[in-house]
């Protein structure tokens, strides 16, 4: 370990991303690993329009959910490296062989600035740093949209997003296959908007993977919803 890194674990040691409690190394404690919500091999899969396949270690709820939140909003950005080690694995397995580029959902410029870290992104370097690979930037958010978590019905959600990612310019996109990174995938409406702009800019393949999954609702609360 580099004295910088021995320097900083002093000032900052790691955390567990879900309970928080300290640790001698970047992981997840043991009590979390017994107590997490994991997905299983045939419901860790989610598969939608457009040919949206999304991979997730864990169901967005409890501890998970929990450890996501202070992530993605209560600036614990350190829960990156722990957090992507998991997508890494996840992905390894689903998708072994199946991409040779890693990118993720972009924030918009605003949403940046407000939070100071795009989640999305310290994901992907923390996955793409156990494969000594970089994630490489392809797609913008030029709008900034009212957040998805406010919208519940799958319809709006898919409206939301529609038209507001767009590939970065010059990015090399075409006859890519593609692994995109994401935090939580809820309905799939903004993953599925990401694939198809990605496809639209010529990606051979995209397959997705985010820290969590959230459960699909049985069909007699879906129909009542409509």
């Amino acid at each position: 370990m580099k004295l910088l890194d021995r320097i900083l674990d002093l000032l900052f040691p790691p955390k567990c991303p879900f309970c928080g409690r300290v640790m001698d190394t970047a992981g997840i404690c043991p009590n979390c690993e017994k107590e997490l919500p994991w997905t299983d091999d045939a419901q860790g899969l989610r598969e939608g329009p457009g040919g949206l396949r999304c991979a997730a270690p864990l169901w967005y709820e409890d501890l998970a959910r929990e450890g996501i939140l202070r992530f993605k909003f209560q600036g614990a950005s350190a829960a990156a490296e722990p957090l992507g080690e998991l997508i890494a694995r996840c992905a390894a397995e689903r998708f072994s062989g199946a991409f040779d580029t890693v990118t993720w959902v972009p924030v918009s410029r605003r949403r940046l600035r407000k939070r100071g870290y795009d989640q999305a992104r310290l994901l992907a370097e923390a996955a793409c740093r156990l494969w000594d690979t970089k994630p490489v930037r392809l797609l913008n958010k030029t709008v900034d949209n009212p957040a998805q978590s406010g919208l519940t019905e799958a319809a709006a959600r898919r409206a939301n997003v529609l038209g507001v990612y767009e590939p970065c310019p010059g990015a090399d996109i075409a006859g890519k296959r593609v692994l995109l990174i994401d935090d939580i995938c809820t309905t799939g409406a903004t993953l599925t908007e990401c694939v198809r702009v990605l496809k639209d800019a010529g990606a051979a393949e995209v397959v997705c993977a985010a820290v969590a999954l959230t459960r699909k609702q049985p069909e007699k609360h879906a129909k009542e919803r409509r």
